[in-house]
């Protein structure tokens, strides 16, 4: 996981802060799969790629971990689609 990606499992999310805000990726976890809902960025942290580093680190941590992710926020959609070496972590092929 990124240095400064956490998961906070009390509130299903993991969390990036910087500048004194937070971003973060909500989860639903069933199984094995990490179910991936929204992506939320602070407006005033906008336009830092914080996003795609929270994404990052929690791709990481999901496979560290062994399971599997289900996209179901666009953010994430997007991410694993511009980063074809995290499409093993999918846990069915995206949709056309």
């Amino acid at each position: 996981m990124a240095d400064d990606v956490t998961n906070n499992e009390a509130k299903n999310r993991y969390e990036i802060h910087a500048d004194g805000g937070v971003a973060f990726a909500v989860y639903e976890r069933q199984g094995d799969v990490v179910a991936f809902t929204h992506t939320i960025v602070p407006e005033r942290l906008r336009g830092q790629g914080l996003a795609g580093k929270l994404i990052e680190g929690a791709l990481a941590d999901v496979r560290r971990q062994g399971l599997k992710i289900l996209p179901e926020c666009s953010f994430v959609v997007s991410y694993v689609e511009r980063h074809p070496d995290v499409q093993d972590l999918l846990a069915a092929p995206m949709p056309e």
